[in-house]
């Protein structure tokens, strides 16, 4: 049994302080509540073998207090949060604080989502709510690896296997993929650099065995030659940074196993390609107005011994990084014509590197979260290097006020927003497509609004609908920049679409009835219609909410008015001008009459545009809403389209008396060859009938063709088709049509 061995070596390394109010106080604790029933017991001994072995890396080799030794020992026992309050009162609120956290991270991992993203990094550490819970947890990673680590190893001793668990191959992966992109990026954000390159070895070893062991070898075969390499390369380096009157110390590393295999992937090359497998880092003790002149200087004198490889050169002294960094890197040609990395600084630059910034992981292409946990947890490194004064570290709590909020989808993907977003910033942040057709979501298995904030650890489906299409008050519903982006562009595409439609609408409508159309003169009716937004006339064209009459019959007011012509529509006939209908002309009956239908009469009427009906037309009645009713020939362009909507407001219609009484406009519209005199021609037989009266005669001319508009007054059908077979007659015209 190795608990005892345990506690005998996590003993030491606390202290006699720690048997007082340690170990023994959570010995009895421990009884204490298991006898209550408020606490289960550990399925295995296994589970408090692995616990106090993580208490003994976090005690020897992070410098962890007592407060969090006992919420590691403890951890095996808690199941839930409804166990902290006696854990609180019993063992202390910080105790309890480090178990709430790590349950919370148990919880997170139930969540099943990947936790190959920064995102992912960022959420564990918000659900840790004292910074031991990420070191504990760091500890825990490191111990089960280096377990692994001895299974997977090929010179195994057998002796200690004995000892060891036995894991599945599809667990030691699922641990070594976790250590790799989440715990090492963790290690090396808190300065726990040698944690941090063990673990992503172990990870390259269970993951990459044959890659990890070929590098070995390589390395441990290179060694000797590697060292005196180094020895003869900085020699001469120091001998006359020496005699310049520099003060400075050298060091050469050997990079890690797992770092020369991301060279060789990133370089396509084998290991003999890896040119720096070590780096020579010179750093000089300069006075702060020295430090940039003593850095050239030492450039100048390693660059006169070694020729610099210029595409290379990174100088970060002139032009500090972002980040704070400073440094001079170089890359010469050394003995055996050897590529060399060469970094030059002083104390002060790689305390900054190394301590104030976090300067040296970024550098080294770990990416970053955002700027408050990289703040915070720099400032736990911080505390982390106190040394003798670690007990700081049982009142830290984290400060953090994080600006996000971490979202899963039902299949556990992470999605990370800022705090305020709502199930409408969601759904963008999945798919434009998923976002413009949102009509609402499942919140943690209840229906919620689009409106509805989320907080971190929420899990949401998104409800969507084909009909549904982004409305302009979903910008009140977003708080990201992307959905509010996204929502203006698709209304931009839907407000577009529309207005391509309603113009093809009205072009059409306008071309049928031989109306040109203007688009000053459009804007005018749209400002006379009530619409300050054009969009939305045009909208509601789209959507056929306006009739397309009634703009027709404002647009040709308004030219009119522009033109300074007066109105001139066909009378209004009052009550007493109706009559009841009959099938035939009645005797006694003179003048123009109009009858429509058998029973109606008294109501007012006006002449259609669109059609322009004249006496001996086939027509019919339109009940419209505010102008009576309209008549239209029964041939009219919009005469389908209105029986098909609107066949309860038709009404039958029909002449009664005789014609020639009245007075009609009527548009021709004539083609014909642009011969000269062919206007004068056609003015000239409408002259010759003295009871035509020309109103208006347009005309445009291309590719030797003219098409013109041509309104008169005419008193009946019997006057129009007389005329319109004269206009045929005329030279050069070769069609006249209403």
């Amino acid at each position: 049994m190795k608990i005892p061995l345990l506690y005998k070596e996590l003993r030491a390394l606390q202290g006699p302080t720690f048997e007082g109010r340690g170990y023994r106080e959570l010995k009895l604790c421990i009884k204490r509540m298991v006898e209550e029933g408020r606490l289960h017991t550990a399925d295995k001994e296994a589970d408090v073998e692995q616990a106090m072995e993580t208490a003994i890396i976090v005690s020897r080799e992070i410098g962890m207090s007592p407060e969090g030794i006992r919420a590691c020992l403890i951890s095996p026992f808690v199941t839930d949060s409804s166990q902290l309050p006696l854990i609180g009162k019993t063992m202390g609120d910080s105790v309890a604080t480090i178990l709430e956290g790590i349950i919370n991270i148990q919880q997170l991992y139930k969540k099943n989502t990947s936790i190959k993203t920064e995102n992912f990094r960022n959420l564990l550490v918000s659900f840790a709510k004292d910074m031991r819970v990420i070191l504990i947890m760091i500890a825990s990673c490191t111990n089960t690896m280096r377990k692994m680590s001895a299974l997977c190893s090929d010179d195994k001793d057998k002796s200690r296997l004995a000892d060891l668990p036995s894991y599945s191959a599809d667990y030691m992966e699922q641990i070594a993929v976790e250590a790799s992109f989440l715990y090492a990026p963790l290690a090396h954000k808190l300065g726990l650099y040698k944690i941090k390159s063990e673990l992503e070895d172990i990870s390259l070893k269970i993951l990459e065995h044959d890659a990890y062991y070929h590098i070995k070898e390589k390395l441990n075969t290179t060694k000797a030659a590697r060292d005196k390499y180094i020895d003869n390369f900085i020699k001469p380096i120091e001998e006359q940074l020496t005699q310049q009157g520099l003060k400075f110390h050298i060091k050469g590393r050997t990079k890690s196993i797992h770092s020369i295999w991301q060279k060789m992937k990133k370089q396509k090359c084998e290991f003999e390609g890896v040119y720096d497998l070590f780096a020579i880092r010179i750093i000089l003790d300069s006075p702060l107005q020295k430090e940039k002149a003593q850095c050239w200087q030492a450039y100048s004198i390693i660059t006169d011994m070694y020729q610099p490889n210029p595409k290379r050169l990174r100088d970060w002294l002139s032009i500090p990084k972002s980040n704070g960094y400073e440094s001079l890197h170089i890359t010469v040609l050394g003995p055996e014509q050897k590529w060399v990395e060469v970094q030059i600084r002083t104390e002060r630059m790689d305390d900054i590197a190394e301590h104030g910034l976090a300067a040296h992981w970024r550098y080294k292409g770990v990416k970053t979260g955002e700027r408050g946990i990289e703040n915070w947890l720099s400032s736990i490194r911080t505390a982390l290097e106190v040394g003798d004064n670690m007990q700081m570290m049982d009142q830290f709590k984290t400060d953090l006020q994080t600006d996000e909020v971490y979202i899963f989808t039902p299949k556990g993907d992470l999605h990370k927003l800022i705090a305020g977003a709502t199930v409408l910033d969601f759904a963008y942040s999945i798919h434009t497509n998923i976002g413009d057709h949102c009509t609402g979501a499942i919140v943690n298995d209840k229906n919620a609004s689009m409106r509805q904030k989320l907080v971190s650890g929420d899990q949401v489906t998104i409800l969507t609908s084909a009909s549904q299409t982004p409305k302009a008050a979903w910008l009140d519903y977003v708080v990201t920049g992307k959905a509010k982006s996204k929502i203006r562009q698709s209304l931009n595409e839907i407000q577009a679409k529309a207005t391509g439609i309603a113009k093809e609408i009205l072009e059409r409508k306008f071309r049928n009835r031989k109306i040109e159309l203007n688009g000053n003169y459009l804007n005018t009716v749209i400002k006379k219609m009530g619409y300050k937004d054009p969009g939305e006339f045009f909208r509601k064209v789209a959507e056929d909410q306006i009739d397309i009459n009634d703009i027709i019959e404002q647009y040709q007011l308004v030219v009119k008015r522009e033109n300074g012509e007066l109105e001139n529509t066909a009378p209004v006939h009052k009550a007493d001008e109706f009559v009841l209908g009959s099938s035939g002309h009645e005797e006694g009956v003179s003048g123009e009459e109009l009858v429509i239908d058998r029973n109606i009469k008294g109501l007012d009427y006006t002449l259609a545009k669109c059609c322009s009906p004249v006496y001996g037309d086939k027509i019919f009645g339109f009940v419209t809403i505010n102008n009576g009713i309209r008549i239209h020939r029964t041939n009219c362009p919009n005469a389908a389209a209105l029986r098909e909507k609107y066949g309860y407001r038709i009404v039958k219609a029909r002449w009664a008396g005789e014609g020639g009484k009245g007075s009609y406009p009527i548009a021709l519209h004539i083609v014909g060859n642009d011969d000269l005199g062919v206007v004068n021609n056609i003015s000239s037989i409408l002259s010759k009938d003295e009871k035509v009266n020309i109103r208006s005669f347009s005309i445009d001319s291309h590719d030797g063709l003219f098409e013109g508009t041509l309104t008169i007054m005419i008193s009946d059908t019997r006057q129009l088709d007389n005329i319109i077979k004269k206009l045929r007659t005329v030279k050069g015209v070769k069609n006249v049509s209403r």
